[in-house]
C-alpha cells in the first residue's frame, strides 16, 4: 500500500475496517500481555542460576582487605569487587565505589548529597532554582530524580549521535542554574543511541558556568550488545583526564541486568574528590553494602573475560527477540507514513516514534486488546512528550511466544490510530 497520507479516505475506512476485525479477534482472546518495562525474562534469569551455589560454608570469607566479609566494614566495597568493576569501567580501582544492588540508588543520593552538601560553595539547595538537562526520550526514572528534589528538568532533544551538544553547550554557558545532565551514554534508553566520540569529547570540555555542574553518566548498558556488530563508547574519563574538568563526571552502572535484578550489584566511578566528598555521607547511611553478594559476584565470573562470555549468553536469549521486533515493524509499517524506529545493536529497548498526536491513543488501544506498554510521554520530562509520538518497546520480559502477538496487536494499533487521524 502506499503511504496512509495519500491514500484516499474510502479506502483508509476499508483498511481500518480489517484492523478493527482483527483487534478484536485479539481483544476476544483475553490477553495479558507486558512490554512496558526494560526486565530480564526468565530465561535470561536462569542464565545465572549457578551463582546461588558458589558460596557455601567451606568457602574462605577472607580477602586481601576484608578479614571476614560476612561482618561489618569496607564502606566503599572489597578490593576484588572494584578491581572488577574497574576493568568493566575501563577506571582505575582507586577510583570506584561499589554498593548495594541498585545503581538507580547511588545516582538518587549522588543527587541527594550534592543538593545537601553541594560540589562548591554552597549546597544546590540553597542556591535558589536549580536546573538539569535531560535529553529525550530518555529514562523517565532519571528525570523522576531531579523532579523529586524540586529540580527543574530541561528537555534536550537527542540526535543520532546523542544529546543535541549545540544547545547543551549553549545552556551550560549561559545559565548557572543549570547544575547538571542525565546521561545514557551507550545503548541510550530507549532509542538505543551509543554516543559519538565527539559528542563525548564535547561533553568532556564543557565550560558551564555553573563549577559545580555534574555529569550523571548511567552507563547502563556497557556491555549489553544484542548482535554481533556492537557499538564502541569512548571512555570519558580518559578524555577528561588531566583537565580542569576531572571532578565533573559520575559513572554508574550494576549488574541488575547481567545477574539478577535486585540482587546484583551496583558501582561508581568517579574523581578522587568526588568520592571523598560522597564517602562523608554513606558513611552516615551504612556500615557497609552486601560484601558476599560482590564477594559472589567476583568468585563466579573471577575476571572481565569471564563476564563478557556470560553476555554471550544474554545475546543467545536477546538478539532473535529483538530481531523479532524489528522484523515486524519492517513488515507491518515500513513504506506507510506513519511511524519510524530505531534497530539497536544493544540495551533494552526499541524506540519507535508514531504519528505526532498518536502515541497516547496506541497505547490506550494496545491496553483495551490486553498489551501493557510503558505509558505514552514517559520518555520525556514530567510525562510531556510535546509531539505525542514516541512509544518506547521492551522485548525482553515477555515469552517469544506471548512477543510475538504483542508486537502483532501494536502494529495493528498504530495503523487504527494513524486512519483515525488522518480522517478526523
Amino acid at each position: 500500500m502506499q503511504t496512509y497520507a495519500s491514500t484516499d479516505k474510502t479506502t483508509l475506512s476499508e483498511e481500518y475496517k480489517k484492523l478493527s476485525d482483527a483487534y478484536a479477534a485479539f481483544k476476544a482472546q483475553g490477553l495479558s500481555l507486558n512490554m512496558a518495562r526494560g526486565k530480564p525474562g526468565s530465561e535470561q534469569l536462569n542464565i545465572s542460576n549457578d551463582m546461588l551455589t558458589v558460596l557455601t560454608p567451606d568457602t574462605c570469607f577472607k580477602t586481601d582487605d576484608c578479614p571476614d566479609s560476612r561482618n561489618y566494614g569496607n564502606l566503599d566495597g572489597l578490593n576484588m569487587a572494584k578491581k572488577l568493576f574497574g576493568d568493566i569501567l575501563g577506571v582505575d580501582q582507586k577510583n570506584v565505589f561499589v554498593g548495594g544492588n541498585s545503581s538507580l540508588n547511588m545516582m538518587f543520593d549522588t543527587i541527594a548529597c550534592l543538593m545537601e552538601q553541594g560540589c562548591g560553595d554552597k549546597p544546590w539547595n540553597q542556591q535558589g532554582t536549580i536546573k538539569f538537562l535531560c535529553p529525550a526520550p530518555g529514562y523517565d526514572r532519571h528525570f523522576g530524580v531531579t523532579a523529586y528534589f524540586g529540580i527543574e528538568n530541561i528537555t534536550v532533544p537527542m540526535t543520532e549521535n546523542g544529546p543535541d551538544m549545540d544547545i547543551v553547550e549553549k545552556l551550560v554557558a549561559e545559565d548557572a542554574s543549570i547544575k547538571g545532565i542525565w546521561c545514557v551514554p551507550k545503548y541510550s534508553n530507549p532509542q538505543g543511541i551509543t554516543y559519538s566520540d565527539e559528542t563525548v569529547r564535547r561533553l568532556a570540555a564543557l565550560k558551564p558556568v555553573a563549577k559545580d555542574f555534574r555529569i550523571i553518566w548511567d552507563n547502563a548498558y556497557i556491555i549489553h550488545d544484542i548482535n554481533g556488530t556492537p557499538d564502541q563508547l569512548l571512555n570519558i574519563f580518559d578524555v577528561i583526564k588531566g583537565t580542569e574538568n576531572e571532578d565533573m563526571v559520575l559513572e554508574f552502572c550494576s549488574t541488575s541486568k547481567i545477574t539478577f535484578p535486585g540482587a546484583g550489584v551496583a558501582a561508581m566511578a568517579a574523581s578522587e574528590n568526588n568520592l571523598a566528598l560522597l564517602k562523608k555521607r554513606y558513611q552516615f547511611q551504612t556500615i557497609g553494602y552486601d560484601k558476599l553478594n560482590m564477594l559472589r559476584h567476583v568468585l563466579y565470573f573471577k575476571d572481565l573475560d569471564g563476564v563478557l562470555a556470560h553476555m554471550q549468553k544474554h545475546r543467545a536469549v536477546l538478539e532473535p527477540r529483538f530481531k523479532m521486533v524489528t522484523d515486524t515493524l519492517e513488515q507491518e509499517l515500513a513504506g506507510l507514513g506513519i511511524a519510524h524506529w530505531t534497530n539497536p545493536n544493544g540495551g533494552y529497548f526499541v524506540s519507535i516514534d508514531v504519528m505526532d498526536g498518536c502515541a497516547k491513543r496506541v497505547v490506550s488501544l494496545c491496553k483495551e486488546a490486553g498489551v501493557v506498554l510503558t505509558g505514552a510521554g514517559a520518555t520525556y520530562p514530567y510525562g510531556k512528550d510535546p509531539k505525542d509520538s514516541n512509544i518506547r518497546l521492551a522485548p525482553t520480559y515477555p515469552p517469544v511466544e506471548e512477543l510475538e502477538k504483542a508486537m502483532a496487536i501494536f502494529c495493528i494499533c498504530v495503523k487504527m490510530a494513524a486512519i483515525e487521524q488522518l480522517t478526523k
